[in-house]
């Protein structure tokens, strides 16, 4: 909270300074401009989710394709292991007990 009172207060001490120094045409382009603040504003097709789609991944929403990217790559790994170490777990031996 107080980081944010320190950079208001910043804020405006410089827009006063930069006000009181110079003309309004030169202050403006002083100003710091958020460049990248329209995020939500799209380009280009819009993102379906990966099970309305499932054969077109370059529809897909971001999060969707890592998620199955990371399941997929997941899959083959444990599977890859699997196969190579003969799919050998660890077998503990029942022991059966006669009944008297």
């Amino acid at each position: 909270m107080a980081t944010l009172a320190a950079a208001a207060a910043r804020q405006a001490a410089n827009s006063l300074r930069l006000s009181s120094s110079r003309t309004a045409g030169q202050a403006s382009t002083l100003i710091q401009r958020r460049g990248l603040a329209g995020a939500a504003d799209h380009h280009g097709p819009p993102k379906v989710n990966c099970w309305s789609d499932p054969m077109s991944p370059s529809k897909w929403k971001e999060e969707h394709f890592v998620i199955v990217s990371l399941s997929g790559w997941g899959l083959l790994i444990f599977s890859g292991y699997k196969f190579f170490t003969g799919g050998k777990g660890k077998k503990e031996e029942k022991l059966v007990e006669a009944s008297h």
